[in-house]
């Protein structure tokens, strides 16, 4: 284990400062490796205390690839960076080289993207994540990981305080069509819902892989979470967490709980069984009127299920419809 983290682990593990001596003989290495440790985490924003009785453990690591990768309980290494053009593109890269098991976090994107190459806002301040893995699981089944996300990065947004849901397939939303139009009436026009999202965005997800027909070679799964952003500065029909919150976001934590989450859900083929289950449960687009463009024309009728591996599932006025891929409008029920 690295130096600095088994430091950190040691001091976690006691309530009282421990003494440099302590801490070397119980690391094994000398003490000059104890203080060399301590600078090095501090250098990567660990504010660990010196006192006369010894160090004390850091109340807050800050936002790093160690301090995410502290105590995370996901079997992913940690890749930081503090500016770069796409953490999907740099996870494709990680893929050539053959890795695995690898989240590429940023703090700002300067070359982002959303699906059928939107722009995708992604200053300093949001989390801003991609996940590199190789499941041993059919292509037909590589949906799921996008579903698996949307639940992941939601659950992640409800721990920190804000209530978000999915929109099919992989939006995650907060509010509703009545609270928009009452908010546009009274205030903003602009802020209102556009897109019929049926919510402000907080958060969008793109899933990319490569593997033969019926086997996933690698996947990288993007997160991008409007975290600590003023909305002012997103798109219209954005929001963010801190904004929710009416408060900060602590990023280090929402970045592991959501990383903890999706690894949970995509460990095996059987923990992807869950998938469908825990997305019908935060879905805000079951039960609703939806209109979806897809390539062979557009599908209007209300939506009553997902079914794998992540089709939406519409009753219109010419049956039942099974919907793989598209772009989903909310629209308001007739009165």
């Amino acid at each position: 284990m690295d130096t600095r983290r088994a430091l950190l682990d040691a001091l976690a593990a006691d309530d009282s400062p421990v003494s440099g001596p302590a801490l070397a003989e119980s690391l094994g290495v000398s003490r000059a490796a104890v203080w060399k440790a301590v600078e090095g985490l501090r250098e990567e924003g660990f504010a660990v205390e010196s006192t006369p009785e010894g160090y004390v453990a850091p109340d807050d690591p800050g936002y790093s690839g160690p301090g995410i990768a502290f105590g995370l309980d996901a079997p992913y290494s940690v890749e930081y960076r503090d500016r770069i053009g796409s953490t999907n593109e740099r996870a494709r890269e990680l893929a050539g080289d053959g890795k695995s098991d690898v989240a590429v976090v940023a703090d700002e994107q300067t070359g982002s993207r959303g699906r059928l190459d939107r722009e995708w806002v992604a200053p300093s301040g949001g989390v801003w994540l991609s996940v590199l893995t190789r499941p041993d699981v059919p292509t037909a089944r590589a949906p799921l990981f996008t579903l698996a996300a949307a639940v992941a990065t939601t659950d992640a947004a409800r721990q920190a305080g804000v209530d978000a849901r999915i929109k099919w397939p992989n939006d995650v939303l907060v509010g509703d069509e009545a609270d928009e139009a009452d908010e546009a009436d009274e205030s903003d026009a602009d802020n209102a819902d556009p897109a019929g999202r049926g919510g402000r965005k907080l958060a969008g997800i793109l899933t990319e892989m490569e593997g033969e027909a019926d086997r996933v070679g690698w996947l990288v799964v993007g997160v991008g979470v409007n975290a600590n952003i003023d909305p002012e500065t997103l798109p219209a029909g954005a929001t963010s967490l801190s904004a929710q919150r009416g408060a900060p976001v602590d990023r280090r934590r929402f970045a592991a709980t959501l990383l903890e989450r999706y690894a949970e859900l995509t460990v095996s083929p059987g923990a992807l069984d869950g998938v469908l289950p825990a997305w019908r449960d935060r879905a805000s687009t079951l039960g609703r009127r939806v209109r979806v463009d897809t390539a062979d024309g557009v599908v209007e009728g209300t939506a009553v299920d997902v079914a794998e591996p992540g089709a939406l599932v519409v009753d219109t006025d010419e049956g039942r419809r099974r919907v793989h891929a598209g772009d989903c409008e909310h629209l308001r029920d007739a009165e």
